[in-house]
């Protein structure tokens, strides 16, 4: 729609033979917003893909689930998994797949050193995804597996602002875990499986670093955000959760499992925020 309008605009501008001189700006116009499931849209040198639901248009704003990559991930094989994107789509969201800028993402502390480019990046994702994709900005969620729960953690303690809520999944900071975040506390809702071994909860060595230990990063989340005691708080999609009362969402989501997820905990943990108001405008 905005293509079209805009070749209306530039046609009753310079007449036919304008139109035709100026081909090759309107083709770099096309392939700017022609971006996909299938196709990378760009953010200066950075990329990210983007599926909508089926029954969004031009008119419509829609929420949106970001969902970050596990290590040596890409957006690309995010969108592969149909089963993920069809759970988002059904629910009437954007599907985002985040990219890092090298086979893993830049998180301090990791095991690559890296430039700390990623703050940057997510800023620049979501006017992207508000400007060019019509998403509403108070119903962005960001999630990601493994690495890209680690990411979402340091996004939450660095960025926290920026999104409505946060759904990192067997992954945290790595070691070691700070001691404040200047952007908790956060709505946040952390699931992890109890036997996983690949990020085991209490971390494990990675050559000279480590990775961090879940239970100090809920403790940071929980003290920054002055919550009450651990409570019991039920099944949620098959998952056993326990919370910490306070202003903000604080929830620890476990299943017996190892390092893997289901696209269908993403479905029930999205509903319990918004149930919760935390995607009011």
């Amino acid at each position: 729609m905005r293509n079209k309008t805009t070749r209306q605009a530039i046609l009753s501008l310079f007449g036919l033979a304008g139109l035709l001189a100026l081909q090759p700006i309107l083709a770099h116009l096309t392939l700017a917003h022609a971006c996909g499931p299938d196709t990378d849209c760009l953010i200066g040198e950075r990329t990210y893909r983007i599926r909508m639901p089926e029954k969004a248009d031009d008119t419509d704003k829609v929420g949106a689930i970001i969902f970050n990559h596990g290590y040596r991930g890409s957006a690309a094989g995010t969108m592969r998994n149909k089963r993920l994107g069809k759970t988002v789509s059904n629910m009437g969201l954007a599907f985002v797949a985040a990219k890092s800028w090298r086979e893993d993402w830049d998180i301090p502390n990791a095991p690559t050193p890296g430039q700390d480019s990623e703050i940057a990046y997510f800023k620049a994702l979501k006017r992207a995804l508000v400007k060019d994709h019509n998403v509403d900005p108070n119903k962005i969620m960001v999630t990601g597996f493994s690495a890209g729960g680690m990411m979402v953690w340091n996004l939450a303690c660095r960025l926290g602002e920026e999104f409505a809520a946060y759904a990192p999944m067997a992954g945290t900071f790595w070691a070691p875990v700070p001691q404040e975040c200047a952007t908790l506390p956060v709505n946040l809702i952390h699931v992890h499986g109890t036997s996983d071994t690949i990020v085991p909860l209490k971390g494990r060595p990675i050559g000279s670093t480590r990775q961090g230990d879940v239970y100090k990063a809920l403790d940071l989340a929980a003290r920054t955000g002055d919550h009450g005691a651990w409570q019991n708080a039920g099944k949620l999609e098959g998952l056993s959760c326990q919370k910490r009362p306070g202003e903000h969402i604080l929830q620890f989501c476990t299943h017996s499992g190892g390092h893997t997820f289901k696209s269908q905990w993403l479905a029930g943990i999205w509903n319990l925020f918004d149930r919760a108001g935390v995607f009011a405008n």
